[in-house]
């Protein structure tokens, strides 16, 4: 029963804290007393929006929501094409008017996908599994431990969690009311341990937020992540690349996808792209980070992980089309073609496109623990113009780094809000999302504002000057050791810069 409870409370965790302000990421610590990073301040004493240049920054994600009240406004429209159902521009994607879908193709989109984990398994299971562990590889038995592993704890979850959503609902039935309130588990006699166990779960979790509703959603979220995990991500057995027509085995294939960019589901990508740009002055939604941008939406992350090959053919479109800044809020464990992304990551320095990417919200240090895509080349060098971040949280104390984060003394740049930050998503809704997915759009939001009123900078310039412009952060920090428990550490083990990006001072040191 100790690990059933403790798997609800971690499942429920964003129910029971408390709703944050909205745009807390753009204000200032010492004026607003939230570790934003002085975006409202630099706004009001800085920036002359006539003096702005546009900044096209490519969303390479799940897909963005185009016609989002709050978006479709600074959505990248291609000069060069039209929707007619021909490659106007002869690039080789026809109706790429907004960007393109590299995970849709003739029959559909994909939703879900596969793990690189699962994929890598399935490919040499045949081989291997009917063999004694004497002769199989030691990397292929490390991968099917954690295959296994995984697979194991996905099942259990799902299956606790079943168990407890089918208990609640019992004790709502007999309780008479469809949002019971804290004082009506108080009032509701248990008939056993476990219904003992859930009213004991239910008022705590009321007591933080009486919202019966909102734990429902949450417990329904659960659920989801679970089944799908068992249904989609660890399925030996699915595959849906059929869908997308390409030939999956050649990883330098180019021309497959279709013009899509929203997709089947546009929730990520288009709260990402709400950070980074929502229009600040038409009185609705979120206030994005920069002023003047397009957003060029880049499909090629399913629910699931995403392929090397779409990856690299993201990125190039990207370059190809003249983004200056790429947000990347992805990653992954394992990566079969990582000389495939390294040659598109390359080929992006040439053209002096920044990319900023996510590091991950596994807790981990990336010093120790592999994550991918990464600025790391197989054949030696690392790409300069490349920002790893790591999310933080509103108050300045021990807890700042956000307890999902991954960190990393060596590997991760700097770390940016990203917990409960309230953006746009699908369908002119709205939401609190957290993780380092959010934290980065952040930073790619600051390098686009920085490049819009100093546009003469070259990527590496602006980088040094986010790098540079840093708060520091002068207290110790609890971040998960490799046994995850808690420990405190500087912040200056955190990360590169030993701080949290600043727009403010960024822009102030742009000025000289």
């Amino acid at each position: 029963m100790k690990n059933f409870i403790s798997l609800l409370i971690g499942l429920v965790s964003a129910f029971a804290l408390n709703a944050q302000t909205p745009n807390w990421q753009n204000k200032d610590l010492q004026a607003d007393t939230v570790f934003g990073i002085s975006t409202e301040k630099a706004y009001s004493t800085i920036i002359n929006p006539k003096k702005a240049r546009t900044v096209l920054v490519a969303v390479i994600d799940g897909g963005v929501d185009t016609a989002h009240e709050d978006l479709k406004s600074v959505i990248w429209v291609n000069p060069r094409e039209v929707f007619n159902g021909k490659d106007d521009d002869h690039n080789g994607y026809a109706d790429d008017v907004h960007g393109w879908d590299f995970i849709g193709g003739p029959l559909g989109d994909i939703h879900y996908e596969t793990l690189e984990l699962t994929r890598l398994i399935r490919k040499e299971h045949a081989q291997y599994d009917n063999l004694p562990d004497s002769l199989i590889p030691e990397q292929y038995r490390k991968m099917k431990k954690d295959y296994d592993k995984q697979l194991a704890r996905a099942k259990a979850g799902e299956d606790r969690l079943t168990k407890f959503k089918d208990m609640v609902d019992s004790m709502v039935q007999k309780i008479g009311k469809e949002n019971p309130t804290r004082e009506d588990f108080n009032n509701y006699q248990a008939v056993n341990d476990r219904e003992k166990n859930i009213k004991l779960i239910m008022m705590s979790q009321l007591q933080r937020n009486p919202d019966f509703s909102a734990f429902k959603k949450e417990i329904a979220g659960g659920l989801e992540h679970f089944k799908t995990l068992v249904d989609y991500h660890l399925n030996l057995n699915y595959d849906p690349r059929s869908i997308v027509g390409d030939n999956v085995q050649d990883s330098v294939q180019r021309n497959y996808g279709n013009d899509d960019v929203t997709g089947p589901d546009a929730n990520h990508g288009t709260h990402v792209s709400g950070i980074i740009g929502a229009v600040r002055d038409n009185n609705i939604g979120v206030k994005g980070i920069a002023d003047k941008v397009e957003i060029m939406a880049v499909r090629v992350v399913p629910d699931g992980d995403e392929r090397d090959k779409d990856v690299a053919n993201g990125i190039r479109y990207a370059a190809d089309n003249g983004a200056r800044v790429i947000n990347m809020s992805f990653g992954k464990a394992y990566s079969q073609c990582k000389s495939v992304v390294d040659d598109a990551v390359k080929y992006a320095m040439s053209k002096d496109v920044l990319i900023v990417h996510a590091a991950g919200n596994e807790g981990e240090n990336l010093d120790s623990n592999s994550n991918f895509p990464n600025r790391h080349y197989v054949d030696g060098g690392e790409a300069g113009a490349w920002i790893e971040v790591g999310a933080s949280g509103e108050k300045n104390d021990s807890n700042l780094v956000a307890s999902f984060s991954n960190y990393g003394k060596t590997s991760v740049d700097v770390f940016a809000p990203g917990v409960r930050i309230y953006s746009s998503t699908q369908g002119n809704h709205y939401d609190y999302y957290s993780g380092t997915s959010m934290a980065s759009p952040v930073v790619a939001g600051e390098a686009a504002l920085i490049r819009e009123y100093f546009p003469k900078l070259t990527a590496m310039q602006v980088k040094d000057l986010i790098m540079r412009s840093v708060v520091k952060v002068n207290h110790p920090v609890y971040v998960k050791d490799g046994s995850g428990k808690k420990k405190l550490v500087p912040f200056t083990d955190v990360c590169i810069s030993g701080g949290i990006v600043n727009v403010y001072n960024a822009l102030q040191l742009a000025k000289h």
